[in-house]
């Protein structure tokens, strides 16, 4: 099967500091991958790398069958690449509604059917993004990327910092999400969240992909070597 996503032995880094050694991952439609990794060996600027706010020095970026290397990020956006970023980045000052509405395209993704995911953001509308907790603030850059109308979803620490009962709302959301035939990759630390949702995982390290497999097959060896403290 065709990937929907395909990084071949990419490279990229800031300035003179290298930060990627060749990556190769892929991701199929319909799929859940599990980006994994300790703090610092290449997880979000991989997610740069995907949606065009970072070059690649080397390697190949296809997505959707089409090669997006030479894309700007808004045209990675119109491609169908939809981005919830790590620290949620809401428009501050703009209500829920205008959120909502200000990247939202035509498509399956409706106002309705983000609400009836979160409908705590339904009961928000009126309200600045600034007044809302952390974890509507998660709930609505989830939904605002929904209304993109992507092909597929990049969640980058989508429960990062949140208490413990909304972190479950989320992770009750991404399931549903996956239910639902959405193609999603996801960065989380949550071994045991990871293992409900995702098919497989690539683990990086020094921003290289030392493991790859079905969530499945993860065991407590390649956890312990690669993401253990």
């Amino acid at each position: 099967m065709t990937a929907l996503l395909d990084l071949s032995d990419v490279t990229a880094g800031y300035g003179a500091v290298q930060a990627l050694f060749g990556v190769t991952l892929a991701l199929r439609e319909g799929e859940v991958l599990a980006l994994m990794g300790r703090n610092g060996m290449g997880k979000t600027t991989t997610v740069r790398v995907i949606m065009r706010m970072l070059p690649l020095t080397g390697g190949t970026l296809f997505f959707d069958g089409r090669d997006i290397a030479r894309l700007s990020s808004y045209r990675a956006a119109q491609a169908g690449l939809g981005l919830v970023p790590e620290g949620r980045r809401c428009f501050a000052p703009l209500t829920v509604a205008e959120n909502l509405s200000v990247a939202a395209r035509p498509g399956d993704w409706t106002l309705p059917r983000v609400l009836e995911l979160f409908p705590r953001l339904g009961e928000r509308m009126g309200q600045a993004a600034r007044t809302l907790s952390g974890g509507e603030q998660q709930m609505l850059a989830i939904g605002r990327a929904l209304l993109t109308n992507p092909r597929l979803l990049i969640l980058d620490e989508a429960t990062e910092g949140l208490a413990p009962v909304v972190r479950a709302e989320i992770w009750t959301a991404i399931r549903a999400l996956k239910g639902q035939g959405v193609s999603i990759l996801v960065i989380d630390k949550s071994l045991k969240e990871l293992g409900s949702v995702a098919d497989r995982a690539v683990i990086l390290e020094r921003g290289q992909a030392v493991w790859q497999g079905p969530m499945s097959e993860l065991g407590e060896d390649v956890v312990n070597r690669h993401l253990g403290v």
